[in-house]
């Protein structure tokens, strides 16, 4: 664990010093190699943005250990969970907007919407849905839809959350959590009149001219430029 949060940090400190301007090509370069070597990273695209500008675009590695086609500056890559974060600003659009607030009940807006215990289930506000900090347990849920998919839909979802016992009292524990954001992403809908994929394309990425970002697999399904997930050899 040690050894871990020595790298991350002295590649943090490396990558400071690159935005501060300290740096060259062939600096990044060594740095990305070092980094994907240590971390066992199979490829990775990288831009270095300053004052407004992009000073480094590079794709470094392979996409695919069955192609061994290279990664270059437009490859798309699957962001998992960092999509929380998404919902999280399409949420805060409507907030700054004033079409809902951080402490608007859940059940306001999704009138079906239920916890396994009825003082949560009245209380349970929009910020909860993001927190992690609802009471279930770590990942409750994610074999609905991990690791291979399934035909659960939302409304599965929400009707389920009544049968998930919790594991500890409400807002006083950390349990990281997927499902509850399926929630968050079901609130924009009702609210803003678009599914999250609509959102997000519209709101947030034109705006920003993410021209080459998508919202769902669905989108990049008939694209090359993909990289392929990847796992150690070892587990």
């Amino acid at each position: 664990m040690k050894k871990t949060i020595f790298k991350t940090l002295l590649f943090s400190l490396l990558i400071t010093n690159i935005c501060s301007g300290q740096y060259s090509s062939e600096q990044v370069d060594s740095i990305m190699g070092y980094a994907m070597d240590k971390f066992n990273v199979a490829g990775v695209a990288v831009a270095i943005v300053k004052d407004g500008g992009i000073i480094h675009s590079k794709g470094y590695g392979i996409k695919s250990s069955d192609t061994k086609s290279p990664v270059n500056n437009h490859t798309n890559f699957a962001i998992a969970s960092n999509s929380k974060a998404f919902t999280t600003t399409a949420l805060a659009i409507l907030v700054e907007e004033g079409k809902i607030t951080w402490q608007d009940k859940v059940k306001d807006h999704i009138p079906e919407f239920k916890m396994y215990n009825p003082y949560v289930t009245e209380n349970f506000n929009i910020q909860d849905l993001l927190t992690h900090r609802s009471g279930l347990g770590l990942g409750i849920g994610d074999l609905m839809f991990f690791p291979d998919g399934s035909n659960f839909t939302i409304d599965d979802v929400l009707s389920s959350f009544q049968y998930f016992k919790p594991v500890s009292a409400f807002r006083t524990q950390f349990d990281y959590d997927n499902l509850l954001y399926l929630v968050a992403g079901e609130v924009i809908k009702r609210v803003s009149g678009m599914s999250w994929e609509d959102f997000i394309s519209e709101r947030i990425f034109q705006p920003l001219n993410m021209d080459n970002s998508y919202p769902s697999l669905e989108a990049i399904k008939n694209k090359s430029n993909l990289a392929s997930p990847h796992n150690s050899a070892d587990g």
